[in-house]
């Protein structure tokens, strides 16, 4: 790989910047006679970057002659030729701003054949000096706070476990998921439940049962069939629902042909298909994902067994024209249907884990399994979206959607321990082996678990855009909700044939919850000039259980320097509210709270946004400030992946930090970015009384803790994607997914003392490595649909550092009575292997 260079051009800039019109790269030098119209072929193509991505608005042309074309999104394009004479030939011109221009000749015998051609483009920076074009998708980003815009493309290539879709969120300033076997995230010291998702206008839902990263499948988003991905981390629009952090949004592809790929490797694959009918009216995307986590979850140290977690899905976005064959777009219906199916089954046999117990004491526990776990649910989500342009400026929405998730946990384990002090002297013969080996206990499992959720909506959306200045926007929405879960689960702990009452749970339940909401927003973008943008609006939000109806007004303003056109300011505050949903309302005795409110938070977010040029290419810095005041929280504890909500409105908090990326091209032709974020959240409980002790440890007395740490705060957290490119050849890359966070606050179960204290869990440090080559198949003959394009070959060290991450903590009891907590380590080292197709 080549060294560390600076060179960046971001991929939003790419797009707007190569606008230019077909027109104006035609070299008037004649080359030929022209031919009536009626006697002309039509030559179709492709258009692909050097590491085989197609290129969108690349200009194709005759020599000579007047006209052209632009590729579609999918890199294709198709134009008619002229007829030639017996011995004549014909130069096809390709150009886009920032790639090499290419030329090739054609013959007449070549035309005449019906030829599909292929061209491959390499990056040319000096063609970009002193260029400014935007257009209006940069704009929006300008014009909102705390937005980032990615590259779906990104997901394909970062090195992952998985390749999930998520793990590119992870890399982003203010998020943070300590754990690469799941797909969830915290943003800005919130909760894996306080991020909002949408799909094409429809929101899409996570399964709810779901305790442990490893029983989880792949994030909704299937990045096969995206177009377009914005992120927003903190004071988002009106238009956008009633959650605490964020906001991702997913466009899926309109196809413009027949595509398709496949993707293999070591744990999975998936495959996707995109067609447009021949009078486009009719186009669909169709995309099967398919993951086996058994290759990865053998290298969990602490549970060694029987692993079987499989993992599909299936998903398809039809888009249908409506309107007249002149307009197809006016009116236009999309059908959204996706299926995951989820099934974790587990038979644990053993497990060995070393882990500190004071100073210069080494503990090894070894635990014997007997037992079996299942987690299987399956989800279905769908929606219809029918927009109508009534006239240019304005446009309607109506769009009815819903989810159903069923889902089980079945456990029965008993799980034996033995502890042993190791011996840590180098100087011994029995150096790093286990001396004083003691049994402990057992600890039993069961659980009957089973939950049912419907959910519809139906909602009305517009928009108005009278002229250039204004931009009003109007949404109303009604929904129900249909929860059905049992449970039926208990455990003991055993030490020395005795179960103290204390050491025994059980939770028997059976809940249904059946709601309904409404909601509403309308806001309004002022745009005073090209340089000053204002947003304001309020959204509303009524629940039907507990009755509560809140108002949450919002805004935004973005200005841009008329000394420096690449110099923005940008602001937001807002009320945002969160109203309870099933996972709050539950709490950890199984016992719903129909009066619990909605939790408020108030967002404050200044911020800058800088785009410069080094070494003649453009880099782009974004820095953001923000405070968040939460009032009626609701408190819980992390066990894994799951959240064991208090089911009260019994504290405050607040979140405070800094974020900042630089993205752009680094090494040319390919964008990386670097992400830090800077955080602190603590919370005030009400009543949370602690046991003030003195010198000699006598209780004298208590005191009311005051603030402490949240479950989610995160002081520091560093995101690096980058990538690299031999010199000569950018179809072979090189990629680094880096990802550290500081330790996390936890606390043994059943000491609210200790909840939040400075005890820390490890820091979390990640380096995944990659490398590819891609193969670009070409003919200049007719090609099938079956015959590959290109081929990506991948090879990915994850974990290169062999970091001993760790997901949380068991607690373990001796027969003395001291807890000790046992970490659940993540994922070792590990090679995976990946080939993409693309047809």
């Amino acid at each position: 790989m080549s060294p560390f260079r600076f060179p960046l051009l971001p991929a939003l800039a790419v797009r707007s910047l190569l606008l230019l019109p077909p027109a104006s790269l035609l070299l008037v030098t004649a080359a030929y006679a022209q031919q009536p119209a009626a006697s002309r072929t039509e030559l179709r193509g492709t258009v692909r970057d050097a590491a085989g991505q197609p290129l969108e608005q690349v200009a194709v042309a005759w020599e000579g002659l007047p006209g052209g074309t632009n590729t579609d999104a999918n890199g294709r394009f198709r134009l008619p030729v002229p007829r030639l004479a017996a011995g004549q030939a014909a130069v096809l011109v390709v150009r886009r701003l920032g790639y090499a221009t290419q030329r090739r000749t054609f013959s007449s015998a070549q035309l005449a054949e019906g030829t599909d051609v292929s061209f491959s483009l390499k990056t040319d920076a000096r063609s970009l000096n002193d260029v400014t074009v935007r257009g209006r998708r940069e704009e929006d980003t300008r014009e909102q706070i705390s937005i980032t815009q990615l590259d779906p493309r990104t997901a394909k290539e970062l090195p992952s476990a998985f390749g999930d879709f998520n793990k590119v969120l992870t890399t982003l300033p203010g998020v943070v998921a300590n754990n690469e076997l799941t797909s969830t995230y915290s943003v800005r010291g919130g909760n894996y439940d306080e991020n909002l998702v949408y799909v094409n206008g429809i929101e899409v839902y996570r399964p709810f049962l779901v305790t442990a990263a490893q029983q989880e499948g792949l994030s909704f988003v299937n990045p096969d069939l995206v177009d377009r991905v914005q992120f927003a981390s903190g004071g988002w629009q009106p238009r956008y629902g009633d959650k605490l952090s964020s906001v991702l949004t997913i466009d899926y592809k309109q196809p413009q042909r027949r595509a398709a790929s496949a993707t293999a490797s070591l744990v999975g694959g998936a495959l996707h298909l995109e067609e447009v009918s021949k009078s486009g009216r009719v186009s669909y995307l169709a995309g099967v994902r398919y993951k086996n986590a058994e290759y990865v979850l053998r290298g969990l140290r602490q549970n060694q067994g029987a692993y079987d977690p499989t993992f599909v899905d299936g998903q398809a976005y039809v888009t249908i024209g409506l309107g007249p064959a002149t307009d197809l777009q006016r009116t236009s219906l999309g059908v959204l249907a996706t299926v995951a199916h989820n099934n974790y089954k587990f038979a644990p046999q053993t497990g060995q884990v070393n882990f500190s117990s004071g100073l210069n004491q080494v503990q090894r526990l070894t635990i014997f399994y007997d037992g079996y776990e299942r987690m299987q649910y399956d989800t279905y989500q769908g929606g219809l979206n029918l927009t109508h342009h009534f006239t240019p400026s304005l446009t309607g929405e109506v769009i009815l959607s819903g989810m159903v998730s069923r889902e089980q946990e079945l456990r029965d384990i008993e799980a034996a321990y033995t502890f042993a002090d190791i011996n840590r002297d180098p100087s011994s013969k029995d150096y790093n082996l286990p001396v004083r080996q003691r049994d402990v206990g057992s600890r039993f499992d069961h659980s009957r678990n089973s939950l049912l959720a419907r959910i519809g909506n139906l909602e009305a959306r517009g928009t108005y855009t009278p002229s250039e200045r204004h931009t009003v926007r109007w949404g109303v929405k009604a929904g129900v909700e249909n929860i059905h879960d049992k449970l039926n689960e208990y455990s003991f702990v055993d030490s020395a044939d005795y179960v103290p009452a204390n050491r025994f749970t059980r939770l028997v339940s059976d809940l249904t919850l059946a709601s309904e909401r409404y909601q509403a927003y309308v806001q309004h973008t002022l745009r005073f000039d090209s340089l000053r943008t204002l947003t304001y609006g309020v959204r509303a939000h009524y629940w039907s259980v507990n009755g509560q109806l809140v108002a949450s007004p919002r805004v935004q303003y973005a200005a841009t320097s008329r000394r420096n056109r690449n110099l923005s300011y940008k602001a937001a505050a807002g009320l945002y509210y969160q109203p309870p949903f099933y996972r709050e309302l539950r709490n950890q005795q199984g016992q719903l709270n129909r009066e619990l409110r909605a939790q408020r938070s108030v967002h404050f977010i200044t911020g800058t946004e800088y785009r410069f040029r080094q070494w003649g290419r453009p880099f782009q810095f974004t820095g953001e400030v923000y405070f968040k005041y939460l009032t009626d929280v609701v408190p819980y504890d992390v066990e894994s992946v799951r959240l064991r909500y208090f089911a009260q409105n019994l504290a405050t908090a607040y979140a405070a930090g800094l974020d900042a990326r630089v993205s752009g091209e680094f090494v040319p032709g390919a964008e990386s970015w670097f992400s830090l974020g800077l955080l602190t959240t603590r919370e005030n409980l009400k009543g949370d009384s602690v046991t003030v002790r003195d010198s000699e440890g006598t209780a004298i007395g208590k005191k009311e803790q005051g603030y402490i740490r949240r479950p989610t705060d995160q002081r520091l957290n560093l995101g690096v994607y980058f990538q690299d490119h031999l010199p000569d050849n950018p179809s072979v890359r090189g990629y680094v997914n880096l990802v550290f966070g500081t330790g996390l606050p936890f606390s043994p179960p059943g000491l609210p003392e200790d909840r939040g204290t400075t005890k820390l869990t490890r820091s979390y440090k990640r380096v995944d490595l990659g490398a590819s080559k891609v193969l670009s198949v070409r003919s200049d003959r007719q090609r099938k649909f079956y015959q590959p394009e290109t081929l990506w070959l991948g090879v990915e060290v994850l974990n290169v550092l062999y970091a001993n991450n760790v997901a949380g903590y068991s607690y373990v009891q001796d027969l003395n009575g001291r807890t000790y907590a046992v970490p659940n380590y993540l994922s070792r080292r590990i090679l995976n292997l990946r080939l993409i197709a693309r047809f």
